[in-house]
């Protein structure tokens, strides 16, 4: 019997062995690592408090680094190589408190709650709105696992690795991800996997002339290259729905729940949420900086595709900085097919009442599987479609996800303010003030795309007047 176990045996008398395996596969390892936190918390010592905190983290760092996913990472690479380094370096610096705001309040309402986004909807609003928000997840979610393979499967073709190979192996690996490892064990090794997303931070080095007078002056002017354009308001969106996406509610609030947080552990929470969140935009503005540096000039009409990117960006600064992007680039797409599958399954499971868990072995979960690892085969075939737009598909999808974000802050902030749900921790006057102002800010800016594309003329009009 480990020390943990023994621990608790001999203070409450109780033969813990037997008890744990009484309870459902997916409840035991839930309950053990319940325990063992308890445990390292009853130390009080300054090595535990550490161990604590290690084993707290983890839903925070994977959702915002798998934030920078091959989506996000191409759509990064696209702005810099159209619009260079100017406006979205301290643009995407603003980014950081307004991802952590919205996470952070996933990790309150799963932490207090103990259930999932989905479930919370479904229960609280019922099936119409249940259905809707459910319905909106996994549009978005099948949308956005094709743009993970795009990255996949180019960045393999570096290596001279078939497109349709790459994407066999990367569903077949993400699956037995899911079913074979227990939730703890999926989570740390996610965590390993999402590390090398900081491959992009040590390219800079490998740039010629490293563009610091032109990262300060960003600061200092916010230059739009072209200026205020419906390609400008097309790639912001592109940009805010690659920072904030329905997914990432699902995934961070059911991940939090499936790791078993509590109201006490919601201060990790936190604190997990920001660091990834620093990682998150550390990274984006690396993407941005290397191809604003090495392609700005060849793609003012945004009309390059991520494969001709990557070839501008070897001629400047050679072979083994092309396959370290490739490397990181396959990364990005490798740790977010994971959670997004994973938030699909939570969510449809949650919604629908089956069994949810990734602690749940493969034959009791066939329900939580299979529609995520559908939306996995289906997505990387699209990828194989010969002569597809991979570039314009991919920025659109994340602008869709812009269009998609409003409605699931609401509910979420719906959430944070109902009181027969949260208790004392709902949300505060001045959180509410920042929330809504977030979603306004995503309606005017879908708006004003829509604008840019039914009324072009007026568009102009009123950019001419700004």
């Amino acid at each position: 019997m480990s020390s943990w176990k023994k621990h608790v045996s001999e203070h409450k008398s109780i033969n813990i062995a037997n008890e744990l395996n009484e309870l459902p596969e997916d409840l035991r390892y839930r309950t053990e690592d319940r325990l063992h936190i308890a445990f390292h918390r009853e130390k009080h010592t300054h090595i535990s408090k550490i161990e604590l905190f290690f084993m707290l983290i983890g839903p925070g760092i994977l959702v915002m680094i798998a934030d920078n996913d091959a989506g996000g990472v191409i759509t990064y690479a696209q702005t810099g190589s159209i619009f260079g380094i100017g406006f979205f370096i301290p643009f995407m610096i603003l980014m950081l408190p307004v991802a952590y705001f919205v996470q952070e309040m996933t990790v309150r309402l799963g932490a207090v709650t103990h259930r999932g986004h989905a479930e919370m909807i479904w229960k609280r609003y019922g099936k119409f709105w249940g259905s809707f928000s459910l319905g909106d997840l996994v549009i978005a979610n099948f949308l956005t696992l094709i743009t993970e393979f795009i990255g996949i499967t180019v960045g393999m073709s570096i290596f001279g690795v078939p497109r349709i190979l790459s994407a066999i192996v990367f569903v077949i690996l993400v699956i037995l991800i899911q079913l074979f490892l227990r939730y703890y064990t999926w989570e740390r090794i996610s965590l390993f996997i999402a590390a090398f997303n900081l491959v992009f931070v040590p390219l800079l080095f490998f740039l010629p002339h490293p563009p610091v007078a032109d990262f300060i002056n960003s600061f200092a002017t916010w230059k739009i290259a072209g200026g205020v354009s419906s390609l400008f308001i097309y790639v912001l969106l592109a940009n805010l729905g690659t920072t904030i996406a329905p997914w990432m509610l699902f995934f961070q609030q059911s991940s939090v729940v499936d790791k078993g947080l509590t109201k006490e552990d919601i201060k990790f929470g936190q604190r997990d949420t920001l660091i990834g969140s620093t990682v998150m935009v550390i990274v984006a503005i690396a993407i941005i900086i290397l191809t604003g540096s090495t392609v700005f000039g060849y793609d003012s009409n945004g009309t390059l595709g991520i494969d001709n990117i990557l070839k501008i960006f070897a001629a400047k600064v050679g072979t083994f900085p092309l396959e370290l992007f490739a490397l990181g680039l396959v990364e990005a797409g490798f740790i977010a097919a994971i959670a997004i599958s994973a938030s699909t399954s939570w969510a449809m499971s949650e919604a629908f009442g089956w069994k949810k868990s990734i602690n749940l072995p493969a034959r009791e979960g066939v329900l939580f599987y299979v529609p995520s690892f559908l939306a996995l085969a289906i997505a990387a075939s699209v990828t194989l479609i010969p002569n597809a737009p991979l570039g314009y598909l991919n920025l659109t999808v994340q602008v869709i996800a812009t269009i998609f974000m409003p409605a699931a802050m609401l509910f979420l902030l719906l959430l944070l303010n109902d009181r027969g749900v949260m208790g004392d921790m709902v949300n505060k006057r001045w959180q509410n003030i920042i929330g809504f102002s977030i979603i306004g800010f995503l309606i005017l800016m879908n708006a004003l795309y829509g604008l840019s594309v039914a009324l072009p003329t007026v568009f102009n009009h009123l950019v001419g007047m700004l």
